[in-house]
């Protein structure tokens, strides 16, 4: 679709962004940081450049994915990079927040992931769990400020718990499931708006605790809620990548383990405070929201029982001690860091290790003090007591997205209907045909799609342009303009068949679009249900009837620069413009969410046929290590003996074995533990270290 959009005959040509001014590739590079400009020195057009850009980034994301090695720091930033890049000159349709998540995320991973590309080696660091923290950190903010600006914006229908009754049907791009979550009583609607306020504002503050049940009841949590948005709505890839990000919350005992228990006097005491903990947050959630059985409605009335000014007041109050809590446990982490880096044997390998701390420790600060802006954005005094130091930090690195900030579903809108924008095309003026998208609602029997992880970038600009005027949206006028020229690319952003597409054997000699209100049918009386999943009623002219050469188009082109001022830069006819219109060819006319899904079922099967060879292999290992103490001698035999090296390869299996039975600062893995066996038996292993215990 990077064609359709920023081609030279696309929506919003991305070349427009680029302004060529003989400067230096090094200083164009740092004013505008895009990769764009690399393209001619390759010999290619601006929109070429996108593709291969794009292909690259496939291409790696697939390696990554497939191949262990490629989980690099290094393939990492040339994602990031690459991503940066198109988002540079993606204009209004790249700008959503979880673009920015997505590029934020990726810089992490650059701090987080192994540097095997160059060092050859995948061994834990002892600074990993202090750049995995950001990873934390910054799920925090998106949960934390996702709860308070539903909240700060005083839209009513958060404050009266009623938004769940309008969201499914006017959301962007609803799913089949999302017309019967809309079916539910209207009690349900707002106790589930309760537990969104519970998982978004009260639930992330646990995200920092000591107590790692607390954390572990915040993930499931938190995944629960990610779980129902993706059933009921299609977010592309935003829903994945916060349930990736929630990751950060487990930790290995309880990926290999699933919470084995232990009887020990500390573990009690633990489950008692997590107990109250959990239980102080669910009355005051009962508090806050006045939760009452209604027997008269078989159901559960709630109300918001607190005022605006006391929320604020609430935010004044845990903004900084959030800021703190995080000081605290980076601190933790950093020194916990630096203990294992002072136990590590050998000089060498702990002043390496020291300097590797030293590094990344500083670079996480760094990570954390930047994101203190973007994050105190929730509460205006807070940021307003920032260090200036700080301010001017966050500045420097605003334009590479290092660090952002985070608030979805500020408002909710289409309350009195979904707002929905219709296009018409005609050949006479007098008869009009609707052209319907593959994905927003248009026709009224149509069920809604599943697109996840896809986002069709232009209908969900159509479903912002909804919402207010067209001279809103500009690119809109650029649509009319290219549907009037037959512009083939742009069509398939409509219909990626082109035989579905009303005209597409002569474009419409007119074009308007109308504005709709659409809303979800109800059940029958009898329970069965309707025909059609919408129903709608006409509300205003949205864009006026216009054609070719018509005045008002031309002067809406002009007014916006929508016309080219220069023709396109030429290409080369090299083997790497040949290579990108081949891949293009040959992906041409799939539907995009159709594609992903092929890419992400084939990797998902190469990935479990890996996994199954690596578990044959590990079996045979298992039952050759199992095999081998049959041939040594029996220690009991003969105990003068006792300096026979078999003998003492059969004492150090034995010791090593009562070790692995009682874990220590968290259980090990069966295969963990034969390997460190094996390992310790054909003595590769001088010296057993368990880790730390996790805070």
């Amino acid at each position: 679709s990077d064609l359709s959009l920023y081609g030279n005959e696309g929506l919003l040509p991305a070349r427009w962004q680029l302004r060529y001014s003989g400067k230096p590739l090094l200083e164009q590079l740092l004013s505008f940081p895009t990769l764009l400009w690399l393209g001619p020195q390759l010999g290619l057009d601006t929109h070429t450049t996108m593709e291969l850009l794009c292909l690259i980034g496939a291409a790696l994301s697939l390696a990554a994915t497939l191949v262990e090695a490629f989980r690099d720091s290094v393939v990492f930033f040339c994602l990031w990079a690459l991503y940066l890049s198109m988002y540079q000159v993606g204009q209004v349709f790249l700008y959503f927040q979880w673009d920015n998540l997505l590029l934020e995320t990726g810089f992490l991973c650059i701090l987080v992931a192994p540097l095997t590309l160059i060092r050859g080696s995948r061994r834990d660091r002892e600074h990993d769990r202090v750049t995995f923290w950001l990873v934390r950190w910054l799920l925090f903010r998106l949960m934390f400020a996702s709860g308070v600006v539903k909240l700060t914006s005083r839209c009513p229908t958060w404050w009266g718990l009623t938004a769940l009754t309008y969201h499914y049907e006017t959301q962007c791009i609803p799913t089949p499931l999302a017309w019967f979550a809309h079916q539910f009583p209207v009690w349900w609607q707002k106790l589930s708006v309760v537990g969104a306020f519970f998982i978004e504002i009260a639930v992330p503050l646990l995200f920092f605790s000591p107590l790692r049940r607390l954390r572990l009841g915040s993930f499931y949590l938190q995944v629960l809620l990610q779980v129902l948005i993706i059933l009921t709505g299609n977010y592309n890839f935003f829903n994945l990548l916060t349930l990736t990000l929630c990751l950060a919350l487990l930790d290995d005992q309880h990926v290999n383990f699933w919470l084995r228990r232990a009887d020990e006097l500390w573990s009690w005491l633990c489950y008692l405070l997590e107990l109250v903990v959990w239980a102080l947050m669910i009355v005051g959630t009962i508090i806050c929201f006045d939760l009452q059985l209604d027997t008269t409605k078989n159901g559960i009335s709630s109300r918001t029982a607190f005022t605006f000014h006391q929320f604020n007041q609430f935010l004044k109050t845990v903004t900084i001690p959030c800021v703190w809590i995080g000081v605290l446990s980076l601190t933790w982490e950093i020194i916990t860091a630096m203990f294992r880096c002072a136990c590590v044997s050998g000089f060498l390998k702990r002043f390496c290790g020291t300097i590797q701390w030293t590094l990344f420790a500083a670079a996480t600060a760094a990570m954390f003090t930047v994101s203190l802006v973007p994050f105190t954005y929730i509460e205006y005094d807070s940021n307003a007591r920032l260090w200036p130091g700080v301010r001017r930090a966050y500045e420097l690195v605003d334009q590479y997205q290092l660090v952002n900030s985070y608030g979805l579903f500020r408002r909710m809108t289409g309350v009195g209907g979904r707002p929905e924008v219709v296009i018409e095309g005609s050949n006479d003026g007098v008869t009009w045909t609707e052209i319907e998208f593959m994905y927003k609602p248009g026709n009224l029997s149509a069920s809604p799609p599943v697109l996840t992880p896809h986002q069709p970038r232009l209908d969900w600009q159509m479903w912002f342009a909804a919402l207010s005027t067209h001279t809103q949206a500009p690119w809109f006028t650029s649509l009319i303009y290219r549907l009037l020229q037959g512009k083939k690319d742009v069509i398939e952003l409509i219909q990626t068949d082109i035989s579905q597409y009303p005209f597409h054997q002569q474009p419409p000699a007119y074009l308007r679009a109308h504005r709709y209100r659409y809303w979800f049918t109800e059940p029958k009386a009898d329970g069965s249900y309707p025909q059609r999943w919408w129903r709608r009623i006409y509300d205003e002219e949205f864009y006026p009837k216009v054609h070719l050469g018509n005045t008002f188009l031309e002067g809406m082109l002009n007014h916006y620069g929508l016309k080219d001022k220069s023709p396109p830069r030429r290409m080369s006819n090299t083997t790497l413009v040949w290579a990108v219109k081949w891949v293009r060819s040959q992906v041409r006319g799939v539907p995009a969410h159709i594609l992903i899904w092929t890419l992400i079922v084939c990797s998902a099967i190469v990935c479990l046929l890996q996994g199954l060879r690596h578990r044959s292999e590990h079996t045979k290992k298992s039952s050759l290590l199992h095999r081998a103490p049959m041939t040594l001698s029996d220690p009991t035999e003969n105990e003068s003996d006792s300096d026979n090296p078999e003998n003492q390869n059969t004492r150090k299996r034995e010791t090593l074995q009562r070790k692995c039975a009682r874990p220590v600062g968290g259980p090990q893995t069966e295969g963990c533990c034969e390997q460190s066996l094996a390992n310790y038996y054909r003595g590769d292993i001088k010296k057993v270290r368990f880790p730390f215990i996790s805070f």
